[in-house]
């Protein structure tokens, strides 16, 4: 059997169809490989050999006893077993306790006088020592037999003091059946192929693959846990920032239209109107996408922002230099209510500069058009026209921008905003647009944590607007306990109404719409939140909460709803009104999280505010204190303080560092959330390594995976790192790299 199907071999094979089946189904095990990469989650320490006289409380012990007495009692009006066994060395007694179904196997392996030895932690009940539920092994009666006492020393060899490895286990497997299955493939490790270079795994002193995965499943001491540990995460960031350069590496030799501003254009013009000079990071960021821009082969770059930071100011202005060197530019959003939106802020920053061919338009100025699904025939015709022609030098719109009948005359970049909401192929379908690949920013108003952008990013370069434009107001953030101080909400609704005095206007947002139809949802799918089983009230509705504002804390004030399932029109013409201030307070989902800019909204309440991820919570704040007024957001929960959930709340109130609370975000959710569905494959990957601790490995792992890759591209010298490479890109994650 060659070294890359020995490991390549089915379960069923190994361990029998009704094991593999198991395993196949709940743990996602299918081969001898996936097995040996199925890690312990942690490690029981069974004590050394302890004299029952010496035993200390609350500490995992291992002794070698004879059985005194077993007895089954029963309890709870003879509903319940339990199985006593009473144990003596000669210095001292120990109970031993059995409970459930489990109590017959003890019960027949240790009868009174035979010797064992049990390994668990003491504790005290009824004033007498005991080990609940032990693990033991049966060593047989006592005999003067010296055979017999040197097994026995064997046998206390071999199961006291070892680190006996607990695995993510499921129901019908549990972990100790887990181990005996690695034991059954353990010798296969011998056959794993090692993706690190030689010369990269003696310069670092790792040990070997196989020997790595000896020690991670079967480890002598913690010292192996923790070198072994130490190789396989190296193996993981490496394969993964590998497949990355290599990315990086073929879009580097793609062709590209290189795009330079030309003097005295759209860009200039659209410079020398704005009222304000760009921060110093706009001004960073916005050399690093110029020069990406000039060159011949297709910028690949992230565009990270704090909320407020001035990004879709940079992005239009990539779109304005685009535009002047003859090219097209698209923004895609993720929702048509952020698409009019945009289109919306940028003809009002663009003014007669977005009027090109129009009558009062500027000389130099072009067409911006919007694209989304719900449009007019007529407008939509005239829009596909305007893009086919050339007419339009920027075009807006939602996932109708990727339809097949949507052509272009030139298209020179794409931007994407909100990245995370779009699949892999709706981008890809977008850049398949331009007659040569065009030039890709993908925005994100998410902050990423270095080491995630590097992971899950890793085939973009990153850009980072950290510093906020001159102008813009702190925004306070306060906790409101609804449960605990109903008080503290009727003061809510006070600020609300002395923000509305002072002429400015509020949000007001729900997790739920709360029509009919969202509530039969509900009915079949409102989960209690995970910090409070007892919890089951549905989440508060839009439908229900302006109802009841409007004829209580919050009457006589003009209160409007805005949620996902209104007509397009509907939605924006109630967004045009707030926009103008006709009206004081909008109660709406969460459809405003992202790019809604309104200045004169100062106040924010956010009603059940722990069904939302501090993301979110952190993107919603994001739309106060957009002006000049200081920003208020109140976080409204009925979780007791001492919830998890609370706690969470509390961090969002505590900062406004978006990449300190995504850091928060990400250590509670775990990193296959933030890699996101589309990205699942590469989260399977990772099964030791988390992209928040292991910072200095991915970085490591990066700068070493360029180093390989930059001298052999095809990995013509590494075969068994192809090997790697080719078992971590099934095609699924194929695609995933491919389009990123």
């Amino acid at each position: 059997m060659d070294r890359v199907s020995a490991l390549d071999e089915s379960l069923k094979k190994t361990l029998g169809p009704a094991t593999a089946k198991v395993m196949a189904e709940h743990l996602g095990l299918h081969t001898v490989g996936d097995l040996l990469h199925h890690y312990p989650r942690r490690y029981e320490e069974r004590g050394q050999l302890t004299k029952l006289a010496d035993l200390p409380l609350d500490e995992d012990v291992t002794v070698v006893a004879q059985v005194a007495d077993s007895r089954i009692l029963t309890f709870n009006h003879g509903r319940g077993q339990r199985l006593e066994i009473t144990l003596t060395d000669g210095s001292g007694r120990l109970q031993l306790v059995f409970f459930g179904r489990g109590i017959h196997k003890p019960h027949k392996e240790l009868p009174p006088g035979s010797r064992g030895m049990f390994a668990g932690k003491v504790s005290v009940f009824n004033r007498k020592l005991q080990l609940a539920h032990p693990t033991y092994v049966p060593l047989g009666r006592a005999t003067g037999d010296e055979e017999s006492t040197e097994d026995t020393a064997q046998a206390v060899d071999a199961f006291a003091g070892k680190l006996i490895p607990i695995y993510p286990a499921c129901k019908g497997l549990e972990s100790w059946k887990i181990t005996k299955a690695v034991d059954a493939v353990l010798p296969r490790a011998a056959e794993a192929v090692d993706p690190l270079p030689p010369a990269l795994r003696e310069g670092r002193g790792f040990s070997s693959l196989p020997e790595a995965l000896l020690k991670v499943h079967r480890p002598e001491s913690r010292a192996d846990i923790e070198s072994a540990r130490q190789r396989l995460k190296w193996d993981e960031a490496f394969v993964l920032q590998v497949a990355l350069a290599r990315r990086r590496h073929a879009d580097a030799q793609l062709p590209a239209v290189a795009r330079r501003p030309v003097p005295d254009g759209l860009l200039d013009a659209f410079d020398a109107d704005l009222p304000f000079t760009l921060t110093d990071g706009q001004q960073k960021v916005t050399g690093e996408i110029f020069a990406d821009l000039a060159t011949e082969h297709p910028m690949h770059r992230l565009l990270q922002g704090e909320v407020g930071s001035g990004k879709t100011l940079v992005a239009l202005r990539a779109m304005l230099a685009v535009v002047d060197a003859g090219g097209q530019a698209a923004l895609l959003a993720p929702t048509e209510v952020l698409a009019q939106q945009h289109h919306r802020s940028i003809t009002d920053m663009m003014g007669e500069l977005a009027q090109g061919g129009m009558l009062g338009g500027a000389e130099q100025g072009t067409k911006v058009v919007l694209l989304t699904g719900s449009m007019g025939v007529a407008a939509r015709r005239q829009a596909l026209l305007d893009l086919v022609t050339g007419e339009a030098g920027i075009v807006i719109g939602t996932h109708a921008l990727i339809e097949d009948k949507v052509r272009f005359h030139d298209l020179g970049l794409v931007v994407v905003d909100e990245q995370h909401r779009f699949g892999v192929e709706q981008r890809d379908a977008l850049r398949s647009k331009g007659k040569q690949p065009p030039h890709l920013l993908v925005m994100t108003a998410t902050p990423i944590p270095r080491t995630v952008a590097m992971t899950v990013f890793g085939d973009l370069e990153t850009s980072v607007l950290d510093q906020l434009p001159a102008g813009r107001s702190p925004i306070a953030s306060h906790v409101v306990p609804a449960q605990d101080k109903p008080h503290f909400l009727a003061r809510a609704w006070e600020r609300v109404r002395e923000e509305v005095g002072k002429g400015h206007q509020a949000y007001v947002v729900c997790p739920r719409i709360g029509d009919d139809e969202d509530d039969e949802k509900a009915k079949g799918k409102s989960k209690p939140s995970k910090e409070d089983e007892a919890e089951k009230r549905p989440p508060l509705a839009v439908v229900e909460v302006a109802g009841q504002l409007t004829a209580g804390p919050l009457q006589g004030l003009r209160v409007e709803i805005l949620h996902g399932r209104m007509q397009p029109d509907d939605k924006d013409a109630v967004m045009r009104r707030f926009a103008a201030g006709e009206v004081d307070v909008l109660v709406a989902t969460t459809v405003i999280e992202v790019g809604v800019n309104v200045p004169n909204a100062t106040a924010m309440v956010i009603m059940d505010a722990d069904r939302f991820g501090v993301s979110q919570l952190h993107q919603l704040r994001g739309r106060v204190g957009r002006g000049s007024a200081p920003g208020l957001c109140l976080l409204v929960t009925d979780m007791p303080e001492a919830s998890p959930a609370r706690a969470r709340l509390g961090a969002v109130a505590a900062t406004l560092d978006g990449f300190e609370l995504s850091r928060i975000d990400l250590e509670q959710r775990r990193e296959g959330d933030v890699l996101g569905q589309a990205q699942s494959g590469v989260r399977s990957s990772l099964r030791m390594l988390a992209v928040i601790e292991d910072e200095e490995i991915i970085a490591a792992a990066r700068e070493e995976a360029a180093a390989v890759v930059a001298e052999d591209p095809e990995l013509t010298c590494s075969p068994e790192l192809r090997t790697a490479l080719d078992a971590l890109l099934d095609t699924e994650r194929e695609q995933y790299l491919d389009k990123g």
